[in-house]
């Protein structure tokens, strides 16, 4: 800006005498108001150009302040879209922790699964010793049995080779009987009964034979009777432990059916924790960038917001400044002018 001049001379009072330098001083003054007009016209273009500066830092002034209004509308959508991501955050951790306590509860269940599965398996040990231990009982009186079939039998052939040597004795005592007869039939000088002696010794021989089959037979039956009852016994025994046992192998089946169950319950469990763990991380990661992003935005917003109220800052001073000069030269055009 230049700066303004004045003629000090300009300021005294005019003298209305005859000078005869007045000719010379209405010359200079009219050099002066040449001068004058001149710098007028370029302060008339200055003013004209300050005035087209005005207007374009005012438009520009308006522009920064709509995009202050924008970048205020942004602030509330970027902090609801913050909150959004933040609230979905924790439902995700929720989702995590339910999931999680849903494991353990189906972790225990397995846990007493896997105990009553052990007792199970347990009592089918000992189960399955006990049919050991009375199979061998059962084998001893199989074979007792047999061995007492084997004492029947041999004592069924003693007592028929006994029949047999009876007979045959009183086959041999009959002959003699008959011998003995004839003898008598021919010396009638003895005296002899021998019908009643052979009669009482068949009798003897009867009764011997006739007491040991009755006691053979007796002492068979004992121990066949014996034989059958304790058969008996044993295989009640055996199908009770039979039954047992299926009894224990169904609920074992089933106890295995049940884990086996449980452990494809906990499998799809654990891959459906694994998977929401994962989505959850995902999901929280996406959304702790989207965070990041979104609070980089805010602080760039921010910082392009002070920059803008720099700016504005620096435009209203400039604009005051002009305002001032303005005033400044308008006040000295309106003291020209009315001079």
């Amino acid at each position: 800006i230049t700066t303004v001049s004045v003629n000090e001379s300009l300021l005294t009072p005019l003298n209305l005498e005859i000078d005869p330098n007045a000719q010379c001083v209405k010359q200079e003054e009219k050099e002066q108001i040449k001068c004058l007009n001149s710098r007028f016209a370029a302060f008339i273009d200055k003013v004209r150009f300050l005035e087209q500066q005005n207007k374009l830092l005012e438009t520009k002034l308006q522009f920064f302040q709509n995009r202050e209004c924008c970048e205020s509308n942004l602030e509330p959508l970027f902090e609801g879209y913050i909150t959004t991501l933040r609230r979905e955050a924790e439902c995700v951790e929720a989702d995590s922790g339910r999931l999680a306590s849903e494991l353990n509860h189906v972790q225990e269940v397995l846990e007493g699964y896997k105990k009553k599965y052990e007792e199970e398996v347990a009592l089918r040990a000992t189960a399955e010793n006990e049919f050991v231990a009375l199979k061998k009982d059962v084998d001893c009186a199989y074979l007792r049995k047999s061995d007492l079939e084997a004492n029947v039998e041999a004592l069924t052939q003693e007592i028929d080779f006994l029949r047999r040597l009876y007979e045959e004795e009183i086959r041999i005592l009959q002959s003699h009987i008959s011998d003995t007869s004839v003898d008598v039939k021919l010396d009638k000088s003895r005296d002899l009964n021998m019908d009643c002696l052979v009669a009482e010794i068949k009798a003897q021989f009867d009764d011997i034979v006739t007491r040991s089959r009755a006691e053979a037979e007796s002492w068979y039956r004992s121990k066949c009777e014996e034989m059958k009852a304790t058969v008996i016994r044993h295989g009640e025994t055996l199908r009770r432990t039979k039954e047992e046992i299926n009894e224990l192998n169904r609920m074992i089946q089933r106890l295995t059916a049940e884990v086996e169950n449980a452990k494809c319950q906990n499998s799809k469990l654990e891959a459906a924790v694994a998977q929401s763990e994962q989505q959850g991380e995902a999901a929280l990661s996406d959304a702790r960038c989207k965070l990041a992003e979104l609070e980089g935005a805010l602080q760039k917003a921010k910082q392009d917001m002070a920059c803008l109220i720099r700016e504005y800052q620096e435009v209203m001073n400039s604009k005051l400044g002009l305002d001032i000069e303005i005033a400044t030269y308008r006040r000295l055009l309106e003291g020209e002018e009315q001079r």
